[in-house]
């Protein structure tokens, strides 16, 4: 790989430089197993690891209810294949590097073919899945990195799939100021971590916007407010050689250690669920340490949501595989194949075992009870043209409705939707609005709860991003 490419490569992913944290001696051990519903996880990921995070959670979309997809792309973006031998396997890190970083990315015809023909040859899991999948996908508009039509492509990829039915799975934020990063809403501001808009190291923004907390609501409904304080939780270094093998870690770019975070309930046996978190290039610890783990803001949701989250890593490695930046593999740098997005890829097969170690004590879940009114429903976000709303989930329910009004005018029904959350979308700019959602049980419909919120102003065009205004 030339200078350029690489250094393309190692920005073009979520590069992260200063390490953050004390050193441990701890030796690292098994994942244990928990009380947690596999059918209940979900995933995320920035740059290198959101196109991860889209293979995964295609591959296995049986036990994936939800992806958060930070600056990246579609399925099959980078179009590796064993054929790419005539071309010394150059051809697809220069289209992982060139259109799927800059755009426009290759036309979404040969993503959707290769995912219709892998799911056709159960290579990954029925397509039909993916319709139920709660969806969100970031592109901040001050990313020079990863252009727009990249992070387009990604959620015309999940629209083609949910389908009409279910267009209020996904919800797209484009009116963020934040650069090329994982976005947060540290405050006081955290000395290391970047300003809003910024795109350098550590390329994690500070932009009073809490990235984590919205995903997961997103996925799974709203939650418990996050611990800002000390977690009970804690932290734990696992051997992830144990998880490759008969592949040694390193063969595979995956550094002998992971983490996971583990709420105290969910170690005192409590029902939980797994949310996987990727980071980007040259955010793994041999490089930052524990700074993606421990300043993104996921463990703080985690903490009191009975949420463990499971943080891989990868390893740089220089040779074979040539994986200089500590990348996740998208582009099939370790074996050359296709089946790098397929449930047999080297790093995809990897990581669904570390799921099922850590759920491999999850306990039948009691009956349901009656529904009642959906309670704490609230908009945890707003873009110009869209409202993402969530309330907690009601057991027993079978679906729910959903009404829309301006400020002052009448209710109407636009959707019903399976999974506590919804993705309005259609709305006019800087415009307030009223919504109310109901239970269904069985085609009746229950008392209605309400929520109220104004959607952000377009942001100005700007043609050079990086320089763009922050918006308020």
């Amino acid at each position: 790989m030339n200078p350029g490419v690489a250094m393309a490569t190692a920005i073009a992913f979520g590069a992260a430089a200063s390490a953050a944290g004390p050193a441990r001696a701890e030796q690292p051990a098994k994942l244990a197993g928990y009380n947690a519903d596999i059918g209940e996880s979900s995933i995320s990921g920035i740059s290198s690891g959101a196109f991860m995070a889209v293979q995964f959670a295609t591959a296995w979309s049986s036990v994936i209810k939800g992806v958060g997809v930070v600056a990246g792309g579609p399925y099959w973006c980078a179009k590796a294949d064993a054929d790419d031998i005539i071309n010394g396997y150059t051809l697809p890190i220069m289209t992982a590097t060139g259109p799927c970083m800059t755009g426009p990315p290759p036309e979404l015809g040969s993503s959707f073919a290769k995912a219709d023909a892998k799911s056709a040859s159960g290579d990954i899991d029925a397509l039909q899945f993916v319709r139920r999948q709660k969806i969100y996908v970031f592109h901040g508009y001050n990313d020079a990195v990863v252009a727009k039509s990249v992070t387009d492509a990604a959620a015309d990829f999940y629209r083609h799939y949910l389908g009409e039915a279910n267009r209020g799975n996904l919800y797209y934020q484009t009116t963020i100021g934040a650069g090329h990063s994982l976005v947060i809403a540290q405050d006081p501001h955290k000395d290391g971590l970047n300003g809003c808009g910024d795109n350098a190291v550590p390329y994690i923004d500070q932009c009073g916007y809490d990235q984590a907390g919205i995903i997961l609501q997103h996925i799974y409904g709203a939650l418990n407010a996050p611990n800002r304080g000390t977690l009970s939780g804690t932290v734990k270094r696992f051997d992830q050689s144990v998880y490759t093998r008969p592949d040694d870690a390193g063969s595979l770019s995956l550094g002998d250690s992971g983490y996971v975070f583990v709420p105290k309930a969910c170690e005192e046996g409590a029902a939980c669920r797994v949310h996987i978190a990727l980071h980007g290039c040259k955010q793994d610890s041999g490089d930052i340490d524990r700074r993606y783990v421990d300043d993104t803001g996921y463990n703080a949701w985690a903490d009191t949501n009975r949420l463990i989250v499971l943080y891989p890593q990868t390893m740089s490695s220089s040779y074979l595989p040539f994986n200089p930046q500590a990348c996740w593999d998208w582009w099939s740098y370790v074996n050359h194949a296709d089946s790098y997005v397929a449930k047999s890829g080297p790093q995809i097969r990897t990581i669904k075992a570390m799921l099922d170690a850590l759920t491999a004590r999850a306990v039948p879940a009691p009956a349901p009870a009656a529904a009642a009114a959906p309670a704490a429903l609230m908009v945890i976000d707003t873009s110009d043209i869209s409202a993402d709303l969530a309330w907690t989930p009601q057991p027993g329910t079978t679906s729910y409705r959903i009404a829309r009004a301006g400020a002052d005018g009448q209710f109407a029904a636009v959707a019903d939707v399976a999974g506590a959350s919804f993705a309005d979308s259609g709305l006019t700019p800087a415009s307030a609005y009223r919504w109310r959602v109901s239970a269904l049980v069985n085609g009746v419909e229950g008392p209605a709860s309400e929520a109220a919120a104004t959607t952000r102003a377009s942001p100005s065009p700007c043609d050079n991003p990086g320089t763009c205004p922050v918006g308020k």
